[in-house]
């Protein structure tokens, strides 16, 4: 079976000193292909870099949690690398970007401007985005409405069957990743096995959000027990979970999630014919 994991960030300080062998156990598991989303100006480059030395995939873009220490300039300049980088195979998305209105403290009227002249940027390359969206999705939404854009994915998806609905009716598929594991996350549990199958895509956010396994309490890391750490590696035990829910053969969906990160991001297609997938 083959996966796609369709948002890693691959270059976190977590996962530095190992990453080629995070990689290559993530391979080993069949993760043939990662994306690796940006999250500011300073890592536009490591994630380029990091797509071309693992025959990975890359988006560039501005994260709503750092709009606060991104300058105005920052814009142009992604504007200028976008447009550098056009014909590069490897860029298949302008991302992450999106809002946050969960994280405390942070200017939603300067997310919302980076968000939209984001999106403007994304329309202007033909190229799709992937979406942070927390607490935020109608305010996405509204904006999607306003400036077409050509689909992508809204990762780590946890709004409601309407939202969900909504985002699938602009081009989005959803990503699905470790939170999906937890039991008590009823409601994203149930959008995983009740959404049709062509809605969904499958992510770990490493080394973000980490699966049920992974986790341990505040209180448990006080006594010293250290929290696993998420990889692309874990795809695939958090795909037999959603697998699960929907009642499916893991290679069903293996088949299906593929073909779905191919339709968000179109130039996965072409990446994965030339690796022989």
């Amino acid at each position: 079976m083959a996966w796609i994991d369709t948002h890693a960030h691959l270059d976190a300080p977590e996962l530095a000193h190992d990453v080629d062998a995070v990689r290559e156990q993530a391979r080993a598991q069949g993760v043939v292909h990662c994306v690796l989303p940006a999250v500011e100006r300073s890592n536009w480059e490591s994630v380029r870099l990091l797509a071309h030395r693992h025959s990975d995939s890359y988006a560039l873009g501005i994260h709503p949690l750092y709009t606060g220490r991104a300058q105005d300039e920052d814009l142009e300049l992604l504007a200028h690398t976008l447009h550098q980088y056009r014909s590069d195979p490897r860029l298949v998305a302008v991302g992450e970007i999106g809002l946050d209105y969960f994280v405390p403290g942070l200017d939603a009227e300067r997310q919302q401007r980076f968000y939209r002249a984001q999106l403007a940027l994304a329309r202007r390359f033909d190229l799709p985005v992937i979406l942070h969206v927390r607490r935020s999705a109608d305010q996405l939404l509204k904006a999607l409405r306003q400036v077409k854009v050509r689909g992508g994915i809204a990762h780590a998806f946890n709004g409601s069957l309407q939202q969900a609905q909504a985002f699938v009716a602009l081009g989005f598929k959803l990503g699905f990743g470790g939170a999906v594991t937890y039991d008590r996350a009823l409601q994203l549990r149930r959008l995983a096995a009740e959404l049709p199958l062509g809605s969904l895509v499958m992510e770990t956010d490493s080394p973000d959000i980490p699966p049920h396994w992974l986790y341990t309490t505040a209180a448990e890391r006080a006594q010293g027990q250290p929290q696993g750490r998420n990889t692309p590696a874990e795809l695939p035990r958090i795909a037999q979970v959603v697998a699960g829910l929907r009642g499916m053969a893991v290679a069903d969906l293996a088949q299906a999630s593929t073909a779905n990160a191919c339709a968000a991001l179109p130039g996965l297609q072409k990446l994965l014919h030339q690796n022989g997938l």
